[in-house]
């Protein structure tokens, strides 16, 4: 019949195809290592089932997106990573930022913060301000938000030992601000299981850690509904050398471990669900970047029903942030990440994520620079409001090669999910290095790829440029440190000694009997505790760890 297919033409594409040359050494693998064929056609999708494998966005499995009509009722939130030096110098970057359009918050700590250190530790010497915001004490946090109205922004923060004692801060500056906890939006990371897969900045024990991260799940579900108390993050796995099927694998057993914590506290699935939230990459490979997005909706939704019993909608619902690949940056040609971070976001959006940050070009090299920070945001702006990109909702649904991805993608993540279980669950594969030991394997065989020119990136193995124009960056002036330590010491030498150590006490009881620690830590906030007192306060009883396997 004219007009269709005959196998005749599809047997002369199959041998003309056969024949043609192809680029040597490169490889035309996925970046995870999953073959990709020349061309896909309906036979690739011969058992696919639309009903079952996509429906309509806004419905189980939401394999399409969680809302009905996407961004054509609301764009996603772009949210740019930001904080340096003090709270003042993060403060002004906000307004900076704000002016330039963006409309939500997202806080970067110092490393000092991140670990629990205070900044007249001996331990924080050099890293004061250097790397995000120092913040010890409840002025600092009150400092960053002075003059954003908590009841309007939705705020984002980047922290995960000590995420419930920053959360107590922030509940405290809503509170000062007259904001009721029920009306407090944003997300705290608060991922620790990460932490000890990828990113090392764990303080407590693995159980330990997991205990607080449900403490504020639990508080969250009951004082602040708003409020999205742990971003369960593949970002960080994917930047220690994951691939794609292995941060969507990693990060959904977390999400599956923190449920089953919470269930075990004696929360029902409904109640604390639909505020977990998820913080995914996106890295150079587009389509398989897409296809990871719209498998992980799928993988939660179905385990969420059918595993754990929920009811609402809500709750298997995937929501997740997005933030383009820091480690696919290169300082050689920094000019070209402007060109990595459209594309990488680009995916991201068609992939139906929910917020996105979009790095900026000259982050190998420092903090970034007002100039290239607004280059970011107006990346996201021309993507939103110029491409058409938001027109429609999942416009690559329905691709022989998207919808093959997807499946393909989700069916290695069960893989690894039967395997996880055999190792005993999450915990007992941490203790074992497993997380650890595959990732490591990953990032091997990734960089065996660019040494060898299978992987072409340009500016570093191929297209190098040595005249290449270079850029002004940010720098962070060296006084910061000891301004923010000299403040620091007269903030404790102001406070009332007594009742502060009666709330530290109260602290450690309540990690000793097992209570929710969220209280305790928040009395202990307006009594001027700083982060590093609430975190040896907590280590008192919890104690430290000191690594795990493979690390």
């Amino acid at each position: 019949m004219a007009g269709k297919t005959t196998e005749a033409e599809r047997e002369r594409w199959e041998e003309e195809f056969a024949r043609a040359p192809v680029r040597p050494t490169v490889t035309f693998d996925s970046i995870s290592g999953e073959k990709i064929k020349g061309l896909y056609s309906p036979e690739d999708l011969a058992e696919f089932d639309p009903e079952e494998s996509l429906g309509y966005p806004g419905q189980y499995p939401f394999t399409r997106g969680v809302h009905p009509n996407m961004y054509r009722g609301r764009l996603w939130t772009m949210r740019q990573f930001a904080g340096f030096g003090t709270a003042e110098d993060t403060n002004e970057r906000y307004r900076f930022l704000f002016s330039k359009g963006q409309r939500d918050l997202s806080v970067a700590f110092d490393l000092p913060t991140l670990m629990g250190v205070d900044s007249d530790d001996a331990r924080a010497i050099g890293e004061v301000g250097r790397l995000g915001v120092a913040v010890d004490t409840i002025d600092d946090m009150e400092r960053i938000f002075e003059g954003l109205d908590l009841n309007q922004v939705s705020t984002s923060m980047t922290i995960n030992a000590p995420a419930a004692i920053v959360l107590a801060f922030y509940f405290v500056v809503a509170e000062r601000q007259g904001v009721p906890w029920e009306r407090v939006r944003g997300t705290c990371q608060n991922d620790i299981l990460k932490e000890f897969h990828a990113q090392n900045e764990f303080v407590f024990p693995p159980a330990e850690s997991v205990r607080l991260v449900t403490d504020t799940i639990e508080f969250c579900a009951n004082h602040a509904p708003k409020f999205n108390p742990v971003s369960i993050s593949g970002y960080h796995i994917r930047e220690a050398g994951a691939n794609a099927i292995e941060e969507l694998a990693f990060t959904l057993a977390d999400g599956f471990e923190y449920v089953e914590q919470s269930l075990a506290r004696g929360l029902s699935i409904d109640e604390f669900a639909p505020r977990l939230s998820f913080f995914f990459i996106a890295h150079n490979d587009f389509f398989e970047e897409i296809a990871k997005y719209r498998a992980a909706r799928r993988i939660w939704a179905k385990r969420m029903r059918d595993r754990y019993g929920a009811k609402s909608e809500a709750s298997m619902k995937l929501r997740f942030h997005a933030q383009t690949a820091g480690s696919a940056l290169q300082a050689q040609q920094p000019h070209v990440n402007l060109m990595r971070v459209s594309y990488q976001a680009m995916a991201a959006v068609l992939g139906g994520c929910q917020s996105l940050h979009t790095n900026s070009m000259d982050e190998t090299l420092a903090l970034p620079s007002e100039h290239a920070v607004t280059l970011a945001l107006r990346t996201q702006q021309v993507l939103a409001f110029e491409t058409g990109a938001a027109n429609t909702v999942d416009p690559l649904g329905g691709s022989y090669f998207i919808e093959s991805l997807t499946d393909r993608m989700e069916e290695a993540a069960e893989s690894i999910f039967e395997h996880i279980d055999k190792l005993g669950g999450v915990m007992k594969a941490i203790e074992t290095g497993y997380f650890r030991r595959v990732i490591a394997d990953s990032a091997y065989r990734y960089q065996r790829e660019v040494d060898r020119k299978e992987r072409i990136i340009v500016g570093v193995n191929d297209f190098i440029d040595d005249s290449a124009p270079s850029v002004d960056i940010l720098k962070v002036d060296l006084a910061t440190e000891h301004m923010q330590v000299e403040r620091l010491k007269q903030r404790k030498a102001e406070r009332n000694s007594e009742r502060l150590n009666q709330c530290l006490e109260r602290v450690r009881q309540a990690a000793a009997n097992g209570e929710n620690v969220m209280p305790a830590l928040i009395e202990a906030t307006r009594e001027r505790a700083s982060v590093g007192e609430l975190t040896n306060a907590l280590a008192d009883v919890f104690g430290r760890y000191p690594g795990v396997p493979g690390g």
